[in-house]
C-alpha cells in the first residue's frame, strides 16, 4: 500500500508486452475532488505480439477505467481520477495489462493500492 501527498511520486508498471512509465500524485481537496492524477507513457512492450496494452485505474468504491495504449507505440497518459461523492479521493488502484483479444485472457500486473 502506498502513501502520498501531493507531490509526483515514481510509478513503474510492467507485465508480458507492457511498460507503464511515469508518476502519480494526490491533488488537493480543492483541485478534482482530491483526484488520484496519473502521467506517464503507456508502451507496447513487444511490437510482434499482435495485441495492444491498456492501464486501469480505480477509485474508492468506482468501477475500473481503461486508458488504452496503441499497437507497436507509446502514448502519452495524463488523468485524473475521482470520487464524485467526496470532497477528496482516498483510495486507488491501477493495473496494468496486455489486451489478448476475446478468446485468451488478458495477462496483467499485480494490483497497486494507493491511500491517501
Amino acid at each position: 500500500m502506498a502513501v502520498a501527498d501531493s507531490s509526483w511520486h515514481e510509478l513503474n508498471i510492467s507485465t508480458t508486452g507492457a511498460v507503464f512509465t511515469g508518476g502519480y500524485k494526490w491533488e488537493p481537496q480543492q483541485k478534482h475532488h482530491g483526484a488520484f492524477h496519473v502521467q506517464g507513457q503507456l508502451s507496447d512492450d513487444d511490437h510482434a505480439d499482435g495485441h495492444n496494452s491498456y492501464l486501469r485505474v480505480k477509485v474508492a468504491g468506482y468501477g475500473w477505467k481503461n486508458i488504452k495504449g496503441v499497437q507497436k507505440k507509446s502514448v502519452t497518459v495524463d488523468r485524473v481520477f475521482f470520487d464524485n461523492a467526496a470532497l477528496q479521493t482516498n483510495y486507488a488502484e491501477t493495473q496494468l495489462c496486455r489486451d489478448r483479444g476475446s478468446l485468451r485472457p488478458d495477462n496483467c500486473s499485480d494490483v497497486r493500492k494507493f491511500r491517501r
